[in-house]
């Protein structure tokens, strides 16, 4: 695909300082831009950047003030940055435009299936499955019977979506999730073993939810494992039984929530934090990474840190004390030797 400057100008609500005409046919960092390329700018550390790029034309801010020539064409927006990632947001979707169903592939004769809809090869669409339109589904994906799935939805390669699990508009389920798959819910027994118990709900994921490769969220025991609106799980992350997660939260990768917790909503997780079951995670608060969070969050837009989770300040301070323990276990070693010094001396 090839564009000229003042295409992208137009499409993206700026103007153009330099050639117009000038031709772009790929995307790239601004420090490797080469000639037909089309880069950013947007943080003032890389501006020297803008006066060595040999890309064809780079997105700068309006207010952008140049300190010296510059030899490119420049597209003048009000947020270079989201700007950028509209113009990549385009990029991908018309990369990736897809229609029409392959073969080999099993659709039910039940499934009620929208409109413009593309279904990879090797996929599987059970009976009573209701699927929107414009949605994508890649090949080796599973879908289970009584499925639901709104408009403009893509799943991507290899994923598995269990029986009656309801997926919104506008949802993202990136390669090897598993949306539905039971819950860990097991009975201990007299004699040491421990029985199944059956997992009969299911899973509800809310519209502009995205899903990062290879993270599972498991069916509710009874009800529903409820993702809200706008939610951004990274990859690798598990999210157990009968757990509600708040309108845009997100959590990065190897987070852990236990079942029957309810994270509120712009809850913010770092990598590896650990939520046990059935407590509370109040609205706003910010998890460090690494974190164990053992016990309901009551304050609201409070930031967290540590194992046990406590307020990030005091987990800051812990540190630092943590840190000369060496240094004063050898005072009260050495405090220890002059005391028996002295009691020596003194008999």
């Amino acid at each position: 695909m090839q564009f000229t400057a003042n295409q992208i100008a137009t499409l993206l609500n700026g103007y153009v300082e330099g050639d117009s005409d000038v031709l772009v046919n790929q995307l790239a960092k601004i420090e490797e831009g080469e000639e037909g390329a089309l880069a950013f700018l947007s943080n003032p550390k890389y501006e020297h950047f803008l006066y060595e790029t040999k890309a064809s034309a780079v997105i700068v801010n309006q207010d952008l003030q140049l300190t010296k020539p510059v030899s490119v064409s420049l597209i003048r927006v009000k947020d270079a940055y989201s700007a950028f990632s509209e113009l990549l947001r385009i990029y991908d979707q018309l990369r990736n435009e897809r229609s029409g169903i392959e073969e080999p592939s099993y659709v039910h004769e039940s499934a009620n299936i929208g409109q413009d809809l593309y279904l990879g090869a090797f996929s599987y669409i059970g009976r009573d499955v209701v699927i929107g339109n414009r949605v994508k589904i890649y090949p080796q994906v599973y879908i289970g019977d009584g499925v639901t799935i709104g408009d403009n939805t893509v799943v991507y390669p290899g994923v598995r979506i269990y029986h009656d699990s309801k997926i919104g508009d506008n949802v993202v389920l990136h390669s090897g999730v598993i949306i539905g798959s039971d819950g860990f819910g097991f009975a201990p027994q007299k004699d040491g073993s421990y029985s199944k118990v059956p997992q009969i709900g299911n899973v509800v994921i809310e519209d502009n939810v995205e899903i990062g490769a290879n993270t599972v969220i498991d069916r509710a025991t009874l009800g529903s494992t409820t993702i809200r609106k706008g939610v951004k799980l990274d990859n690798l992350i598990q999210i157990a039984h009968n757990v509600e997660i708040g309108a845009n939260t997100v959590a990065a990768a190897q987070t852990g929530i236990s079942g029957s917790t309810k994270i509120g909503d712009n809850v913010v997780l770092g990598g590896q934090v650990g939520v046990v079951g059935h407590i509370q995670v109040a609205t706003g608060s910010q998890i460090q990474a690494q974190s164990g969070v053992n016990r309901s969050i009551d304050q609201e837009n409070k930031k967290w840190g540590g194992t046990p989770a406590m307020p990030y300040n005091s987990n800051l301070r812990s540190h630092v004390i943590y840190s000369k323990l060496p240094a004063l276990e050898q005072r009260v070693a050495e405090l220890e030797a002059r005391l028996k010094e002295l009691d020596s001396e003194t008999r």
